[in-house]
């Protein structure tokens, strides 16, 4: 009987994995439940559908997001491939069209031959090997066999996006092009420049807007990298002026001095006719979100091409249910994506990878992944799999999960760069040491 791997959600760590197994020669049986049934965070039926931002953060070899990227190019990822081909301008950072980006990952898999799409919600664990790639967004009746499987305490956290407005109804009279500290007209963003009394007659009007859910929620339920802008606004007046509205490194061309606060719109697509408010996510009800983010310099006559949106995710208690490769011990079944509470758009596409690699192994006999701590795959996955980590909560790559440095103090730039170094060391050490798992699947 030929190897086969059922992988269950068509994600960004879902599409990783299954194309990652055809690659080695695996059938990959792919199930995806939309468009029989969706969320209320996705628009479409395609694979890789990013529901939040289109930016996968930065490519800066001396962060933590950036390193990330290095490590799967070396570890052969597709779909970051892909996410290259989709890219538009975003500074220093890989943000894709989203359309295009979902488009390429669905001919990417619809074309192998080994990949089969079922289309139909999952609601147990399948038999035999598999991979949960569910994502925060997990069917109940399929998170709640998870959770009577594991027998550990299941968490959750609320997650909001920022809405999409029309590049054709802003206005630019008022809005200008710039990156942070470059010259006017030679960004990659969008700025809406608000003086003193704009920006503090948006924060009470934004503090005091209506919004769609109406019960209440502790703070903490709110994962603290996509918190919505009201919530982030009600702990302080000034508190958006350095945060989401900060206006360090732009000058206003009407002016010629640094506005009093700035929302920043990074491009959705190639061609520049769609425009996220970056920072500006929300849980305000639609009419709410028209009529305050309307009075946003430039945004005077914005059409919404999407409103921002708050959904409930949920994860499992991955450093007390599952085991070091993310499986379900004693079972054949892993998690990978998300669901795990490893957080990020790359981070996602990263754990499919793993999962991949680690079903492969598990196929073949061979000993699992065991990635350098000193990375940030490899720390992010100790972290989350460490029964000391508690409480556990969403996470992203981030220097502070990596061992510290010997030596004498450093900058934080300059430790930056050397702990991307030492990590791209051991891991090329650590690859060369794995032809069985990556001769021949990287080209």
């Amino acid at each position: 009987m030929a190897d086969r791997v059922t992988v269950v959600g068509g994600g960004l760590a879902g599409s990783e994995c299954a194309l990652q197994l055809a690659r080695r020669g695996v059938e990959v049986t792919l199930c995806e439940q939309r468009p029989l049934a969706s969320s209320p965070a996705h628009h479409g039926d395609g694979f890789a559908e990013l529901v939040c931002s289109n930016s996968l953060k930065s490519l800066r070899h001396d962060s933590a997001a950036g390193l990330l990227k290095e490590e799967l190019d070396s570890m052969g990822s597709v779909l970051l491939g892909l996410a290259r081909r989709a890219q538009v301008p975003a500074g220093g950072a890989l943000a894709v069209d989203r359309e295009r980006f979902s488009a390429l990952v669905t001919e990417a898999i619809e074309s192998s031959p080994l990949i089969t799409v079922s289309r139909g919600e999952v609601r147990d664990i399948p038999d035999g090997p598999s991979v949960i790639a569910a994502g925060p967004l997990c069917s109940d009746a399929l998170f709640q066999r998870l959770c009577d499987v594991l027998g550990g305490e299941h968490l959750s956290f609320y997650d909001a996006a920022a809405p999409v407005v029309d590049a054709e109804s802003l206005d630019r009279d008022k809005v200008f092009s710039q990156s942070r500290y470059e010259e006017e007209g030679r960004g990659d963003y969008l700025n809406c420049p608000m003086g003193r009394e704009e920006y503090e007659a948006f924060w009470e009007e934004l503090v005091a807007a209506r919004r769609v859910l109406s019960h209440d929620f502790e703070q903490s339920d709110l994962f603290n990298a996509c918190q919505p802008v009201e919530e982030v606004a009600r702990t302080g007046r000034d508190s958006l002026r350095f945060g989401a509205l900060k206006p360090v490194g732009l000058t206003d061309p009407s002016t010629g001095r640094r506005p009093w606060a700035a929302v920043q719109l990074r491009a959705e697509n190639a061609e520049g006719t769609a425009y996220n408010l970056v920072g500006l996510q929300t849980n305000l009800t639609w009419g709410e979100q028209k009529r305050v983010f309307r009075m946003i310099p430039g945004l005077e006559g914005a059409e919404f091409f999407r409103y921002g949106v708050m959904h409930r995710n949920s994860f499992v208690d991955s450093p007390r249910v599952l085991d070091g490769s993310f499986a379900i011990p004693g079972t054949s079944c892993r998690l990978a994506g998300q669901i795990t509470g490893t957080e990020g758009y790359t981070e996602a596409i990263a754990s499919g990878l793993l999962a991949a690699l680690n079903s492969f192994a598990d196929l073949r006999g061979y000993e699992r992944v065991g990635l350098p701590r000193t990375g940030a795959l490899g720390s992010l996955v100790s972290y989350a799999t460490d029964p000391k980590t508690e409480p556990y909560q969403p996470m992203h790559v981030n220097f502070g999960l990596v061992p510290p440095l010997g030596g004498g103090r450093m900058k934080k730039r300059e430790r930056y760069r050397a702990y991307a170094d030492r990590a791209r060391r051991d891991l090329d050490a650590y690859l060369a040491t794995r032809p069985e798992l990556f001769a021949g699947a990287l080209s």
